[in-house]
This record gives C-alpha cells, structure tokens and sequence, in this order.
C-alpha cells in the first residue's frame, strides 16, 4: 500500500538532487581561478620569452610617384592625338599635335625681322633696342610653335586624354616653355620643348603616369603620426588582391593635417620597393608599419598591464592569491607588452579580458601575430615560432 508513496518520494529527491548539481555546475563557471574567487572577465597566463612588435597601420590608395598633368604651350585646334588611355609610351614621344600653321607663319615673319635688325644700326642704343625686341619677338614666336606639339617628359602608361581632333585647346594657363620634373625637363628631349606640365593633381589635355613607380599615401592618426620616420620599413596588402603584399618604406610625412569626422590625420607617403603583378593605380590598400621591436624578452599580455601616475603593475598570482607587483615596461605591442624587470618567466599574471570571449577559462592562450617565440606549455601561437605556446 505505501510502494507509490515511496516511488513519489524517489522521484522527487531524484529531481532535487540533480538540481543541486547543476547549481554547482553553474557556481563552479561563474568563478574563475585566483583569490577570493575571481570573475569569468578575467583569465590567467603565463609570463612568456619571445619577440614583441609594435605596428600603427592606415588605408590609401595607389598612386604613382611620378605622373604629370600635360597641356600645350599654344592655343590651337586639335589636328592629331597619337596616343589612348592604358597606352605606353617612351620619353619624347609626341602625343598630340595643334594645327601648326598660324604660329609657323608667325615664326617666318620674326625671323625675318630679326635678320633685318642683326644688319641695320645696332652700335646705337635705339637700334640695339629695335634688335632686341626683334628677337624676342622671334623666341616668344618659336615657344608659341613648339608648344603645338605636345611630348611625354618620361616614360610611363597614359591615364587620360581629355580632348578629340578637331576641337580646341587653349594651351596651358600662365605657362611658357616647359617645367621639369624628377626625371629631367617635361618638355622631352633638347631646348625646342613642346609642352608645360601642371601639378599632378589638376586636369591636363593629355594626363601620364609611371606605372612601374608606385606609392601609397596612408591617412595616420596624430598619436600614430608621433612613431613615425622616415625610412621606415612598411608592408602593404591590397583589398582587390587577396594575398598579393609589397613591401617599401615611408619616404614622406605630411605637415598638413586633414579632420574627419573629428579625428586629426596626417599623410605619409610609402613608396613600394617593388609593384606586384596585378595592382593598378587607384586601387585601395593596407599599410602596416613596424614601429618598435624587442627580440628575445619577457612579455605578458597587455591586458595584464596597468598603467597610472607613470608606474605600471601587473597582478601575479602566488600561492592562489592574487598579488600586485610593479613592473617596468618596455616596448608596448600589439597584442603583449615587454616587462623588463619584475616578473620571471614562467610567472602566473591575470590578464582582464577585452570583452570578447577568448573561447578558453582558466588559463588561455595569448594572441599571436605580433608576438613572436615560444613559452612555457604546449601548443604553439598563431604567428609564432620556437618552443609551444603560451598557457
């Protein structure tokens, strides 16, 4: 008569029981190692030997080094353009061409005036000064019909033309003769220099660019811009071309800073060592600049490092509690930070957790990437080398 009483009583002890247990289940997750019981926001590593690096990167775009803006000397009608956009193009190449008839009747009639003023009266200064004025009558006349013929001042790709045959040209604005560039005078080869060239980033008749010179310009934070050097080593990744990197180095750093959004960036300047296959002008990039390196040094992650009033700590863990020890800092990475006195290898530190699940409790691997060398326990880091990772 009392077998289904007991049965009942089984089943609710049974229940209660597992209950408890995945109460303490649950108790045992929510604490963390360390004194006191740590929160789950916190972790605990090792104190670790290897290479810390510390990088600041930007986004740019390709650009050439060297590209020039080209118009003519002269005004005039468009009689022939020799060249299309994508074109390659030899130092000296004639590009496009004006109707040459008004300035070549121009040059004729100046010449002749001046060989008329080479033989009157030139010992007395009204017509030594009739002589001049010939003659420069005669030069301004010359300028006026070799600027109708427009030349490539280097070799490179052409990146534009902004005109067609038959229409007009009003030749280059407040410019005679030609202006040089980098590679030698824009207006090609000898003195009868044909076209002006303006500022890379204005709109010419005929626009070049060398395309075997590239650089990137990365927009860099103020705090970022302050680690910044010239010739300092860069590596570039290009978001077109998944794994085509380059290397160069920083050959240029703006003075003048441009805001956006309310943050104060600065331009630096990478020239690539080399353009890989497949990158074009324009094309977005990555640059990544190295700018401090320890080799062969003690390093914690730098979320176990606190820093205030000039004095950083980090929180050891001996004997289970948790101990505040200062330290002195070194070179202060990416991902860890270099202790140069206070800890040994091998020390236990809890590291504060950034908010984003690390996919392991207790003690969890570091980050790799910019942390190079093996440390104590097993399993090696992304990025890393030597000995196995770091607990």
């Amino acid at each position: 008569m009392n077998r289904p009483f007991k049965r009942r009583s089984l089943l609710l002890n049974g229940a209660l029981g597992a209950l408890l247990l995945a109460g303490a289940g649950t108790a045992y997750l929510t604490l963390g190692e360390g004194d006191g019981g740590a929160a789950a926001s916190t972790r605990v590593s090792q104190v670790a030997r290897g290479t810390v690096t510390a990088s600041v990167s930007a986004s740019g775009s390709v650009d050439s080094a060297r590209s020039r803006a080209l118009s003519f000397g002269a005004s005039g009608t468009v009689t022939a353009i020799n060249v299309k956009v994508g074109e390659k193009v030899g130092e000296g190449d004639v590009l496009a061409q004006l109707d040459q008839t008004e300035a070549l009747e121009n040059v004729n009639v100046a010449k002749a005036n001046l060989a008329a003023a080479e033989e009157g009266d030139t010992e007395s200064e009204k017509g030594y000064a009739s002589y001049l004025q010939a003659k420069n009558s005669y030069n301004s006349a010359l300028r006026a019909y070799q600027g109708t013929v427009l030349k490539a001042p280097f070799a490179g790709t052409v990146t534009a033309v902004n005109g067609t045959v038959g229409g007009s040209s009003s030749g280059s604005s407040g410019s005679s003769g030609s202006s040089s560039s980098a590679a030698g005078g824009v207006g090609g080869t000898g003195a009868g220099s044909s076209s002006s060239a303006s500022s890379s980033s204005g709109s010419g008749f005929i626009e070049i660019a060398d395309t075997t010179d590239l650089q990137v310009q990365g927009e860099f934070t103020e705090s970022d811009t302050t680690k910044l050097k010239v010739g300092q080593a860069a590596t570039v990744s290009f978001d077109a071309l998944t794994g085509t990197t380059a290397t160069g180095k920083i050959t240029a750093i703006g003075l003048s800073p441009a805001t956006t959004d309310n943050v104060v960036k600065f331009p630096a300047t990478i020239t690539l060592d080399e353009a890989p296959s497949g990158v074009r002008l324009g094309q977005t990039a990555t640059v990544e600049i190295v700018v401090a390196e320890a080799a062969d040094v003690l390093y914690v992650p730098s979320a176990a490092v606190t820093t205030a009033g000039g004095q950083s700590t980090v929180t050891v863990v001996r004997d289970g509690r948790n101990v505040a020890t200062t330290v002195e800092i070194g070179v202060e990475g990416d991902q860890g930070t270099e202790i140069e006195s206070g800890l040994q290898e091998g020390d236990r530190v809890v590291v504060a957790s950034t908010g984003a699940s690390t996919g392991q409790s207790g003690q969890g691997g570091m980050p790799g990437g910019m942390m190079r060398g093996g440390g104590p326990g097993g399993g090696g880091a992304p990025g890393g080398g030597g000995g196995g990772g770091r607990p």
